[in-house]
């Protein structure tokens, strides 16, 4: 790739697209965001408008600063918008089936042969994504954290295929352009953090299941007593309870440890629809407004 990134697609609109197509918005940057239909797109384009109008309230952003952000961003139904990008950015459901066929349709869209295509992925391999396209060299882990516009971390995940070039294009796409702190790794389901994380959110799941403590008491424990920021109960209704037990599910799929299975009252949730901050009911409950 010649030159910095200065296109970017996104396919998906939902939390983590929304927050990636922001970010890129307000770095300056001409962003498409492409969702499954034009419904999907104006909803997209209503939670980025949301979004910018809270960081004008909170001083994060000028009135003008946000208008020029969404100036910058077109919303569409389709995946023909991507044709020219240098990035695409995946950030569509957790699904390693609906994944793949999003980089298969982006490797026949995508007309620059060095152009990156990038998964959101919290846990996938790479290396599947990678191999559903000719381009193989040219796919990375480009991992956000939620929320994208506050948290300023980003996971860069390399296949065996990902070629250092590909490396070097979105590092310093991350940290120069969009001001973030990458750290890097290996093509392991969970990656770093997750791999981290998940764990410890499921142990707090299984306590609450238990009836050893409520989900209160656990989540003012860590915050009170280890200083937390916030709760593991409350982080994972932020993360979303289905992104939650997907990411547990592909950690036990790879390593076969019972620590990463998910817990029977976590699926139970999920097929509930009580998918936490985002369903307005999770281990609390939410005001939707």
């Amino acid at each position: 790739m010649s030159g910095d990134i200065r296109r970017v697609g996104v396919v998906g609109g939902g939390q983590m697209g929304a927050g990636i197509a922001e970010v890129c918005a307000r770095a300056g940057l001409d962003t498409v965001v492409c969702e499954a239909d034009a419904v999907a797109a104006r909803a997209a384009r209503d939670r980025v408008a949301a979004s910018l109008d809270r960081a004008v309230r909170r001083g994060k952003v000028t009135n003008d600063g946000a208008r020029d952000a969404l100036a910058r961003m077109a919303f569409s139904g389709s995946l023909d918008g991507l044709a020219d990008r240098q990035l695409v950015v995946e950030a569509v459901v957790e699904n390693p089936d609906v994944k793949t066929e999003v980089f298969a349709a982006l490797d026949k869209i995508v007309e620059d042969p060095e152009a990156v295509l990038a998964s959101n992925t919290s846990s996938l391999p790479i290396m599947r994504l990678g191999m559903a396209t000719g381009r193989a060299d040219r796919v990375v882990g480009l991992h956000f954290f939620n929320p994208v516009p506050v948290l300023p971390l980003v996971e860069v995940v390399t296949s065996l295929h990902t070629s250092a070039a590909t490396v070097a294009a979105v590092e310093d796409f991350a940290v120069r352009i969009l001001g973030k702190t990458v750290i890097r790794s290996q093509d392991r389901a969970g990656f770093v953090v997750n791999a981290l994380l998940i764990p410890y959110l499921l142990s707090a799941v299984r306590m609450a299941e238990s009836g050893f403590a409520t989900a209160a008491d656990i989540d003012t424990g860590m915050e009170s007593g280890c200083a937390h920021p916030m709760g593991p109960l409350k982080l994972a209704d932020l993360i979303g309870l289905d992104t939650v037990a997907s990411i547990a599910e592909s950690l036990y799929d790879e390593f076969r440890e019972p620590v990463y299975a998910p817990p029977t009252l976590l699926q139970r949730m999920v097929e509930a629809g009580l998918l936490g901050r985002k369903a307005g009911r999770g281990f609390h409950t939410y005001d939707q407004d």
